[in-house]
């Protein structure tokens, strides 16, 4: 049986792979204009930054984590989202005595062990961004001011920005409580899944995919957590408000908002688009004072998002964005004799890497090789016969035009050059 890339893997080349390196480019030129700072993690870390900033309750580390030992017994991770690396790193690298807040951010792959559908993937790819060291909620509103801007810096129009808190940790105790009591009552009607939650962290039945659990939190009209906010809480969200209303950054306050991992506190956003399904998020992020702690540091506040490229990927092919056809080489040079073989690899390599050469492998007729390079994309087609040989010169073609001109080899580069600008 030949060999296939793994089941929610895929390679990328051509225009996707393109569309990625302009997601994040622009990523890249969005996140450090505001003095973002790059930084790439390893892909794997040990276990237990995930098991505990993310969180042990999190569905993520209980099914969806790809999990190994290595050769000396310990168990490693492969990085199943960005934050609680880029915290670590954070505290590793002593970035706590630099002038706070420090701003990073990253692009990589992340795995996670989830069902493959459209945009969703084992292996996926984030991009990035936390603030870390102030409580400030100034940080919270640039943080999704930034996430807005890096999306519609590509050209994306039918975006939706949900605003929530998820309040301080008694704030989330209570709820937590409420919610037990409510739908204590009702466990059996629950799926498998939140049965466990129930028992874990109710606050993750709100998040459930199940269309039975959402059928019953409606049925029970169950309080959105907004309601259980403490006054510093309500606070700081109000003032998140207000920065993002003066910004004239559109948004809309969404009780039912609540982030899939347990390090969350006080504000969580995302950010939806309205053309690419029922799990429209392209991203989102929030606050997390206490992750820090969790990894063994000193308190530090933070504040982050993360989005998905594929997801965008995929909002920006629904509003008809594409890319245009890759540059061909500026030349391809066609070899018409077989000693003209080495001649155009030797003229390739000199025209390299001011120019894009390329040439045939073997002899061909002139015909063959204008197809050759028309196929190609070429801008030139450059012939070496038993003629150009003898004289030190090429034949250069010009496809768009047919207009054709003979130059000795010294004086490609610049000819292309000028003519190509």
């Amino acid at each position: 049986m030949t060999a296939r890339a793994v089941r929610g893997t895929k390679d990328l080349f051509g225009k996707e792979l393109r569309m990625h390196q302009r997601i994040v480019a622009t990523a890249r030129k969005v996140l450090e204009a505001a003095g973002a700072l790059e930084l790439v993690t390893p892909i794997f870390e040990e276990t237990q930054v995930f098991e505990k900033g993310v969180g042990a309750a999190t569905d993520i580390v209980r099914k969806e984590m790809f999990t190994f030992q290595d050769r000396g017994g310990r168990s490693l991770t492969l990085r199943p989202e960005g934050t609680a690396a880029m915290v670590r790193a954070y505290l590793e690298h002593g970035m706590k005595v630099w002038p706070q807040p420090v701003r990073l951010w990253m692009a990589g792959p992340m795995f996670r062990a989830e069902r493959p559908q459209k945009g969703r993937y084992r292996q996926f790819h984030q991009v990035n961004y936390e603030a870390l060291g102030s409580e400030n909620p100034i940080l919270d509103a640039e943080a999704v001011v930034l996430l807005y801007e890096c999306l519609k810096e590509l050209g994306l129009r039918r975006l939706k920005v949900k605003l929530s808190s998820v309040g301080d940790p008694e704030d989330r105790a209570r709820y937590n409580a409420y919610l037990r009591e409510v739908l204590s009552p009702h466990r059996e009607a629950l799926s498998e899944d939140s049965k466990e939650r129930l028992e874990l962290n109710p606050m993750r039945i709100l998040d459930s995919k199940s269309e039975r659990d959402q059928a019953l939190l409606k049925e029970l009209g169950v309080r959105p957590m907004l309601d259980f906010l403490g006054e510093e809480a309500r606070a700081h969200l109000h003032k998140v408000e207000r920065h993002l209303e003066r910004l004239s950054v559109p948004y809309e306050l969404e009780p039912a908002l609540v982030r899939g991992l347990d390090y969350y506190v006080r504000t969580a956003f995302e950010v939806h688009h309205e053309e690419i399904g029922a799990q429209s998020a392209l991203g989102g992020g929030g606050r997390y004072d206490g992750l820090s702690e969790l990894l063994g540091g000193p308190r530090v506040p933070g504040v982050g998002f993360a989005f998905g490229v594929e997801r965008v990927a995929l909002a920006l092919e629904a509003e008809g964005f594409g890319l245009p056809e890759e540059k061909g080489p500026d030349l391809y040079l066609i070899p018409l004799t077989e000693e003209a073989v080495a001649e155009a690899f030797y003229l390739a390599e000199a025209l390299r890497p001011r120019l894009r050469a390329e040439y045939a492998l073997a002899p061909r007729k002139p015909a063959k090789g204008l197809e050759e390079a028309l196929k190609r994309g070429a801008a030139f087609a450059g012939f070496l016969g038993e003629d150009e040989l003898r004289a030190g010169e090429v034949t250069l073609k010009r496809l768009a035009t047919g207009e054709q001109v003979r130059l000795s080899r010294e004086e490609v580069p610049g000819y292309l050059l000028q003519v190509l600008g």
